[in-house]
């Protein structure tokens, strides 16, 4: 239009004030995903089976076989979430919403990591009693150790600064993430991981909620009877892999790409989406989380120190 804006300029307008908003680069597309994935945490957390007594079973039914400290712990809080269910909950909620418009609102985003930090390590706590790390029972196929502990350390890696690697740096992020990894090795190697049927098992406990989900996970569970030992082995020495690699920067980029793969993989099998499709599901588990955190790994492969 003669002297005036073509009708595509307002609309490439918006697109650009977008993109530097909330995906400027690496570190504030990560902040922004990190952000999105609280808010559908508060979206999960709001429903109806939240305010029920199935919530609080959900919770009490983690703390039998833990130590004796964690397993009280559980109990209390649980037992102090049920006397007024509504409101505890509703304040969970808001807390994780807000957390959420916090990481999408430029200027609130360290507020936001710093209260990532706190939470996560609440919910950790109180809402995955660690991961089930104490009972010899965490299996990286299902999200161990924990997919809320990972959004503190995705925050770490993507604290808003000049600094590669965040808070961590490159070196320190870089061991942040072999240490995340030789750890899931080591999960698969324990007897809960590693037993004849432990996969076949582990993938028909996983949620569904959808018939083609299913049929999938059917397959893959068929495909692992008997297998367990020799799958455990297998994942245990590319999990190693994955992470020494990364770790002292060797094929770091073709590892992240094999990791999030891999995380995939763990999503649709053992994890089914996080059980948001079949109901009563708190978040997406760790795949999503795991598969972020490459992500804020990548731009760090160009550096060859700290």
């Amino acid at each position: 239009m003669r002297g005036g804006l073509s009708a595509d300029e307002p609309r490439a307008r918006l697109g650009s004030r977008l993109r530097a908003s909330f995906f400027s680069d690496a570190t504030r597309t990560a902040q922004t995903v990190l952000g999105l994935i609280w808010l559908l945490d508060a979206g999960l957390q709001f429903q109806s089976f939240m305010y029920s007594k199935g919530f609080i079973a959900m919770l009490t039914a983690m703390a039998p076989g833990q130590p004796q400290w964690l397993s009280a712990s559980i109990d209390w809080g649980a037992h102090l979430a049920a006397h007024n269910l509504d409101v505890y909950n509703t304040l969970f909620a808001l807390a994780q919403l807000a957390i959420g418009l916090g990481l999408l609102y430029r200027p609130t985003v360290k507020l936001a990591l710093l209260a990532t930090f706190g939470w996560s390590l609440i919910v950790w706590w109180f809402g995955e009693a660690f991961g089930m790390l104490f009972m010899n029972m965490a299996q990286p196929l299902t999200g161990a150790p924990g997919g809320v502990i990972i959004y503190a350390l995705v925050g770490l890696v993507i604290w808003p600064g000049e600094r590669p690697g965040g808070l961590l740096g490159v070196r320190g992020a870089r061991t942040m993430w072999a240490t995340l990894w030789l750890l899931c090795a080591y999960l698969w190697l324990l007897q809960a991981s590693s037993a004849a049927n432990a996969t076949h098992d582990m993938i028909n406990a996983a949620p569904s909620g959808m018939s083609w989900l299913s049929s999938v996970q059917d397959g893959f569970a068929n495909s692992a009877q008997g297998n367990g030992l020799i799958i455990a082995l297998l994942l245990a020495a590319l999990s190693a892999t994955i992470a020494i690699g990364v770790g002292v920067n060797r094929r770091a980029g073709l590892l992240l790409k094999v990791a999030i793969a891999l995380q995939l993989l763990y999503w649709v099998v053992g994890q089914g989406f996080g059980g948001i499709f079949q109901g009563g599901a708190t978040d997406p588990n760790a795949a999503p989380l795991f598969i972020l955190l490459a992500y804020t790994l990548m731009p760090l492969i160009r550096y060859t120190s700290s």
